[in-house]
């Protein structure tokens, strides 16, 4: 029994002294082969494999100088002299001048202006004609037509607007406008009486606040029907009304 037991110890004895020379030979052979190591994935070639690889921004040369940036200069635009220009000549001419009538402001004619005349005209019968000479020495216009009246009366005669001109009729120094005064006219009706009256006085109100008072030929006989016409140019044409 005791035999048995020394005979397998020896071969256990001898196995483990063959496997601890195996490993001595193994780690001191220089031509041996490393061992395989399994490496992290956070592992760079040549670095620590716990740290991470910073990237690295170089440093300025302090020896080096950087002109600083300078905005381009603006040249100012050329300044291009302005021609001077002459005053418009006025549309308006001298009183008493020729020149356009639509581009001169209205000047009314007045008593002070014009000189009036009332006379008794042979054709039409039961007609007056009025006449304004302009006695000044600027220019006037007789505008529309004259309000008049007779004597003491209070209200001016009936207008015929039938015979307004198509324009103003403007009087340089020395010339005429015309205006007829219908004495009389017909009754309104059968019976009826037209109040009429021998006058000696014509009133002629060339503007509201111009007036003149000029002599009736004799024998003037007016009744409510009296009119007048506008101012004309010639005096055929005022008759004709």
């Amino acid at each position: 029994m005791r035999l048995s037991v020394r005979t397998l110890a020896l071969p256990a004895a001898a196995l483990a002294a063959a496997l601890s020379l195996t490993a001595c030979q193994s780690s001191s052979d220089p031509d041996a082969a490393p061992a395989p190591t399994s490496a992290s994935p956070r592992q760079t070639t040549g670095a620590d494999p716990t740290t991470e690889a910073t990237p690295t921004t170089a440093a300025p040369d302090p020896t080096r100088t950087t002109a600083p940036a300078t905005a381009p200069t603006k040249t100012p635009p050329k300044k291009t002299a302005r021609p001077t220009e002459a005053p418009a000549p006025s549309s308006t001419p001298a009183d008493g001048a020729g020149g356009d009538d639509d581009a001169r402001p209205l000047r009314p004619c007045t008593a002070q202006d014009v000189k009036v005349v009332a006379s008794k005209v042979s054709r039409p019968i039961n007609h007056l004609a009025l006449t304004i000479t302009n006695t000044g020495g600027r220019t006037c216009d007789a505008l529309g037509a004259p309000l008049v009246g007779f004597d003491h009366s209070q209200a001016p005669i009936r207008i015929m607007e039938e015979s307004k001109p198509q324009a103003v009729v403007t009087l340089a120094p020395g010339e005429s406008a015309y205006a007829s005064v219908l004495l009389t006219g017909e009754p309104g009706g059968p019976g009826e009486d037209t109040h009429g009256m021998t006058v000696r006085t014509v009133k002629v109100n060339l503007t509201a606040d111009s007036m003149k008072t000029v002599p009736a030929p004799e024998g003037t006989f007016v009744d409510d029907g009296a009119a007048v016409s506008y101012w004309q140019r010639e005096l055929e044409d005022a008759l004709q009304f």
